[in-house]
């Protein structure tokens, strides 16, 4: 008697086992195509998250001059709108009224994200903010959302609020300097 072993049905693998050669591994216009889709998935990922920094930017410029508008006039609260007409920022410093987004450094100095400076200065009655180096599109989405201010002025042209994207758009240059004028 043969063994069982050895029987012509146990040498071959069974046939859902078997490996055709048409199917092995995925073909050169497969592997191209996966690739595209692939390279399409992360170039929109990469605008998506551009776009994402772009209004996170403009969010928290809108927040910090907020912060410093509301600062400061509760700080001269009792001086009756008298601003005086020099720098501020020695005072708001002390006061901690600059957000922890703007760090101060010598010479009450204040930094702001785009490695420009951010100072305030008496006028009187009303108070400026002056922030340099804005991007352009910071710029634009900052002017045209509006905000508690009397005018915005970027380079030499001073604006009235409220400010439509229009004039926004014609004014505002990359690395912009932009002066708030407070109510």
């Amino acid at each position: 008697m043969k063994p069982l072993a050895n029987h012509p049905a146990y040498r071959h693998q069974p046939a859902f086992c078997r490996r055709h050669r048409k199917q092995r591994g995925a073909s050169l216009l497969e592997s191209i195509a996966y690739l595209g889709v692939a390279a399409i998935v992360i170039v929109g990922a990469i605008a998506l998250l551009g776009s994402a920094f772009s209004s996170a930017n403009t969010n928290r410029l809108a927040e910090e001059l907020n912060a410093i508008q509301t600062g400061t006039k509760k700080l001269y609260m009792g001086q009756v709108n008298n601003y005086g007409n020099a720098s501020l920022n020695a005072n708001l410093i002390a006061a901690k009224v600059f957000p922890g987004t703007l760090p101060a450094g010598n010479n009450n100095a204040v930094s702001n994200a785009w490695g420009g400076n951010v100072t305030v200065t008496g006028s009187g009655q009303t108070f400026t903010v002056q922030y340099t180096n804005v991007p352009r599109d910071i710029c634009i989405n900052t002017l045209t959302a509006g905000g508690n201010w009397r005018s915005a002025t970027i380079g030499n042209s001073a604006i009235n609020y409220p400010i439509t994207p229009t004039v926004a758009t014609a004014n505002c240059v990359d690395n912009a300097t932009i002066t708030w004028t407070s109510n």
